[in-house]
């Protein structure tokens, strides 16, 4: 009725630009009131992200990469089909393990005897998670990508873990042609007697008590090793090992094998071989006066938002979850507690630009229509786009979503606003703009999420005008068809956009969310696309 796709707008506020596209712009989010040209409301899918997480203050949010996304592409990557449990058999991570170890396998022999024949004992040093035994299953299945030391060691001291892909062949080779095997892993002293033998019980051999190293008990740190403070780091303790192997115990270390670059820096060894692990990152300083700028992750990204790019980008070329879970941080103000600033943060700054770039113009049209007479509305969403879920979805739930939890939350109305948002809503309600709420809350939520935005301050909206979704024993609005029993967000959210429109005679002036399928269908009038890194709801 209302709806004319040659004046919607897209406002997404990105890395460092804002695109907007107004009254004399083309249509960019749709070609027509069905939606079906909504090409252009996708996520980004090109990422630039340093390792400490410092890109949090520079690049936006839609810059940073999705966790939920990153989740998805790990899982395809490691061929999980969504239990937490990788693929034993075939996935790309074992197909790229394959042909590291192929590789390093070639010439193994060749250097061994170049070893002997200079009168070295070569020795090959491995560490231990994720280079000889396979972590995934303990960190995605059992912690959800949130270590937990305790329950670590129940995996260790059970010997739980299976191998690495391709690694018993590799090392089992290196031993057979006459290589020492070492390992060296920042596993505690009382885990070591358990790593070894469950080392053995998955077909490794060579590794030997005598030369496999783990980090000292209390005050039992070797004379070998010293560290700038009371406190060793990753580095100084491994690479004074390796120092220790080479100068005090004369080994030639041939190959140094690692998952983490700080299984690596600091030398030592005649070549260091990094193993793909995006599940988690370890840094550490390198020793003073070493800068190898090669022992450094990798800093841009092409990710697909559905995970496929788990088949083809390799295990470095896939976002480390440790390090978009800094950036995310950093993006918000979060000190490490999982709760955001309140006051200050690049997210803040972020929704300020962008809610002041489409604040005027929004003011004019609901000034205008209203004179008009047309009925011009406002949609909002509720989570992160009029409330503010961080605190839930990081200190609370650590980037793992609990229905229950979450209505806990919301029964006890606990969220605070989204920053710059009630004055926004409060603004467009007084210069002549109905203000509609949309959310994917259920029906029982709907009170609680209704007063928790009065108590904000926030105005305008109602009770007839909120919509939420319908319970499994309730009726499915008659405006709203779907494909299939369980509707899509966009079958719900655009065909009841197109309810208020054509069947309620409303004019919709902007549709604010916060996730693209908040906007994707239609029924739109200006699309304004809030940042929001920390999920993903396609």
């Amino acid at each position: 009725m209302w709806h004319t796709p040659a004046r919607s707008a897209l406002v997404a506020l990105g890395a460092a630009t804002a695109l907007v596209l107004g009254a004399g712009a083309p249509a960019l989010a749709q070609g027509g009131s069905d939606g079906l040209n909504d090409q252009r409301l996708a996520p980004r899918t090109q990422f630039t992200m340093q390792p400490d997480g410092s890109s949090g203050a520079t690049e936006g949010g839609e810059g940073i990469p999705n966790i939920d996304s990153v989740k998805k592409t790990i899982a395809t990557y490691y061929g999980d089909p969504g239990t937490g449990l990788a693929n034993k058999a075939s996935s790309p991570y074992i197909a790229e393990m394959g042909a590291i170890t192929a590789s390093l396998s070639t010439d193994l022999k060749k250097k061994y005897n170049q070893a002997i024949k200079q009168g070295k004992k070569p020795a090959i040093v491995l560490d231990a998670d994720d280079t000889t035994l396979w972590t995934y299953d303990m960190e995605v299945a059992d912690m959800h990508f949130n270590f937990d030391p305790v329950e670590q060691n129940v995996w260790v001291q059970e010997r739980r873990f299976p191998a690495t892909p391709g690694m018993v062949n590799l090392v089992n080779e290196a031993n057979s042609i006459g290589y020492t095997i070492i390992g060296l892993t920042g596993r505690s002293a009382d885990q070591k007697a358990a790593t070894v033998l469950n080392l053995k019980d998955v077909g490794y051999e060579g590794f030997t008590d005598d030369l496999y190293f783990t980090k000292w008990a209390a005050g039992d740190q070797p004379a070998y090793i010293t560290c700038a403070t009371a406190k060793c780091t990753t580095v100084e303790y491994k690479a004074g090992t390796r120092r220790h192997l080479v100068q005090d115990l004369g080994y030639d270390i041939v190959l140094n094998i690692g998952d983490q670059w700080s299984d690596l820096m600091g030398g030592y060894a005649d070549r260091a071989v990094k193993l793909p692990n995006p599940t988690y990152y370890l840094p550490s300083p390198n020793l003073p006066g070493q800068n190898d700028p090669t022992m450094h992750p990798q800093t841009r990204f092409s990710m697909k938002p559905d995970g496929s790019s788990g088949l083809t980008a390799g295990g470095e070329g896939i976002p480390n979850i440790d390090i978009v879970k800094k950036t995310l941080a950093t993006y918000y103000g979060d000190a490490g507690d999982g709760f955001s600033n309140k006051q200050l943060s690049p997210y803040i700054s972020e929704l300020g630009r962008l809610e002041q770039q489409v604040m005027q113009p929004l003011l004019n049209e609901c000034r205008q229509a209203s004179r008009r007479g047309t009925n011009p509305a406002v949609v909002f969403d509720a989570d992160d786009t009029t409330l503010w879920t961080y605190d839930m979805e990081v200190s609370d739930m650590h980037y793992n979503f609990d229905p229950a939890r979450q209505d806990v939350w919301v029964q006890n109305e606990a969220f605070s606003a989204t920053p710059g948002m009630v004055s926004l809503v409060n603004r467009l309600g007084d210069a002549g703009c109905t203000i509609v709420g949309l959310t994917g809350r259920n029906s029982l939520q709907k009170s609680a999420t209704l007063e928790n935005l009065a108590n904000l301050g926030y105005q305008g909206f109602t009770s007839s005008l909120y919509f939420t979704k319908w319970l499994s024993n309730e009726p499915q609005p008659s405006y709203v068809h779907c494909a299939t029993a369980k509707c899509t967000t966009v079958e719900y959210k655009s065909q009841t956009r197109k309810h208020l429109e054509q069947d309620l005679g409303y004019h919709i002036v902007a549709n604010f969310g916060d996730q693209y399928s908040d906007h994707l269908g239609g029924y739109t009038g200006r699309v304004v696309k809030l940042p929001n890194p920390t999920y993903y709801l396609p």
